[in-house]
């Protein structure tokens, strides 16, 4: 019996294509799965960006938030960085009291609600997160030598689409 004929099919979602058809459980090859190969693009991606920022002392965990706080505009809250970051809030408050000890960002608390504590960049903060885009296209540029202009739209509306699949996917259900 055809292996497809016997896997119980996944509903097509609400709007969307039925979902495609082309990994089989029985010949799977991670190697050969888009999402491991995502998988690995980013964390050479991580590993060139942190060599790139090696002098400000930050690893892949610093950096991210530090960037995130540099381009989100009047700031934001542990709780909001934490979203960002894809992180829960216990883990991004260890990692801003490391930042906050480097003299990279400072919490403040809102004059007008007690509560809220905004988290902002120091000087040496904005110095140090000026540097994180010119690492990233550096390294992004790098990864995507002999990739035409054209061929890099086409592979950025390819992952567009992924991405919109997956929140599609997921829309609704809780995160593992």
């Amino acid at each position: 019996m055809d292996e497809r004929l016997s896997r119980k099919p996944m509903p097509p979602m609400a709007g969307r294509p039925p979902p495609a058809d082309f990994y089989e459980p029985t010949s799977y090859n991670p190697s050969d799965s888009v999402g491991y190969l995502m998988r690995r693009i980013m964390s050479l991606v991580a590993l060139a960006v942190e060599r790139e920022l090696e002098s400000t002392g930050l690893t892949h965990a610093q950096w991210i938030p530090l960037f995130k706080l540099a381009v989100h505009p009047g700031g934001a809250t542990v709780a909001e960085l934490a979203r960002l970051c894809e992180l829960d809030a216990g883990a991004m408050t260890r990692l801003l009291d490391r930042l906050e000890a480097k003299g990279l960002c400072q919490r403040e608390r809102s004059s007008e609600d007690r509560r809220v504590v905004r988290l902002a960049l120091t000087p040496q903060g904005k110095a140090v997160a000026e540097q994180i885009p010119v690492a990233l296209s550096r390294v992004q540029n790098a990864y995507l030598a002999g990739f035409s202009r054209e061929e890099w739209l086409l592979l950025k509306s390819f992952l567009a689409r992924i991405l919109d699949n997956a929140q599609q996917g997921c829309a609704g259900k809780k995160n593992p």
